[in-house]
C-alpha cells in the first residue's frame, strides 16, 4: 500500500473503530488527524499513536456543528496544505424511538449525527482534497441502511441510507477531480457501541453471532483493514461503492 506521507482526517477517532482506523493508517505512514469531542480522550489516543512512532494530532470539534466543521477543517487543510484521506467515521444510534412517539428534535439529532456530519465534513474538505495525492473520502453506513434498523432504530437506518446515497452522489460529483468516494457498511462489530446490551443482556449479545455466516462478531481491525485498503492506491479504480463488512450477516442463515 502507498500511504506514506499522506494526511488523513478521521472523525470520531477517539475510540472503537475510529481509533483502530487511525492506528492502521498511521502504521502505513500517514500523518493522522484525529477528531472527537472529548479532549482528554483525544490527548490519550494521540499519545498512544506517537508512542508507536506515528505522526498524529487531535483536533476537537462537533461534526454536527457546521461552523465548527468549517473552521477546523479549513485550519487542518491550511496547516498541511492538502488532505489526501477523509474518513467520515463519526456517527451513532443516538438512542431509540418508535416513530409514533418520536420527537422532531430526536429525528433531527440522529440525522445530524450521521448524515449532516458526512455532508459538512466532506464539503469542507473538498478544496483540500483537490490538492491531495490520489485523494479519497470514505463514509460509514450500516446494515440498517438495508434492513431499516431494529425496533426504535428506524431513523438511524434512514440516516445511514442517506449516507449510502450521498456516497454515490459525491463520487459522481468529484470524479472529474480524481477524488474517489466509497463507503463501508459494518455489521455487528464488538465495540463500545454495543456496551449497554453487552452488559445488561449478555446472552442476547452472544446470540448475535448466530446470524452471521462466519460465526463470529466483527472486530475493529476487520473494518480498519478495509478502510485502509480503500484509502490506498491499490483501490485506485474503486469509487461509488459500499462494501459490507459483516461476515455474511446481511444474507442471514
Amino acid at each position: 500500500m502507498k500511504l506514506k506521507n499522506k494526511t488523513a482526517l478521521v472523525t470520531g477517532a477517539t475510540g472503537g473503530i475510529g481509533f483502530e482506523i487511525a492506528t492502521q493508517l498511521g502504521k502505513q505512514g500517514c500523518t493522522v488527524v484525529l477528531n472527537g469531542i472529548d479532549d482528554k480522550d483525544g490527548a490519550d489516543r494521540v499519545k498512544k499513536l506517537t508512542d508507536q512512532g506515528i505522526t498524529a494530532e487531535y483536533v476537537g470539534f462537533d461534526v454536527t456543528n457546521e461552523e465548527q466543521v468549517n473552521e477546523n477543517v479549513k485550519a487542518i487543510g491550511e496547516k498541511y496544505g492538502q488532505l489526501d484521506i477523509v474518513v467520515n467515521n463519526a456517527g451513532g444510534l443516538g438512542g431509540r424511538s418508535r416513530f409514533e412517539e418520536m420527537t422532531t428534535d430526536f429525528y433531527r439529532s440522529v440525522m445530524a449525527l450521521n448524515l449532516d456530519s458526512t455532508f459538512f465534513v466532506s464539503r469542507a474538505a473538498i478544496p483540500y482534497l483537490k490538492k491531495g495525492t490520489h485523494p479519497t473520502i470514505i463514509n460509514f453506513t450500516s446494515n440498517a441502511a438495508w434492513n431499516a434498523g431494529g425496533p426504535g432504530a428506524g431513523i438511524y437506518g434512514t440516516s445511514k441510507a442517506g449516507v449510502h446515497a450521498i456516497t454515490r452522489a459525491l463520487a459522481k460529483d468529484l470524479a472529474e477531480y480524481g477524488i474517489r468516494v466509497n463507503a463501508v457498511s459494518p455489521g455487528t462489530i464488538d465495540t463500545p457501541f454495543h456496551a449497554q446490551i453487552k452488559s445488561t443482556k449478555p446472552e442476547v449479545f452472544a446470540s448475535w453471532k448466530n446470524n452471521i455466516m462466519l460465526g463470529r462478531l466483527g472486530q475493529p481491525n476487520d473494518v480498519a483493514a478495509v478502510v485502509t485498503f480503500l484509502a490506498s492506491e491499490d483501490a485506485g479504480f474503486i469509487t461509488a461503492e459500499t462494501i459490507q463488512i459483516g461476515g455474511g450477516q446481511a444474507l442471514g442463515i
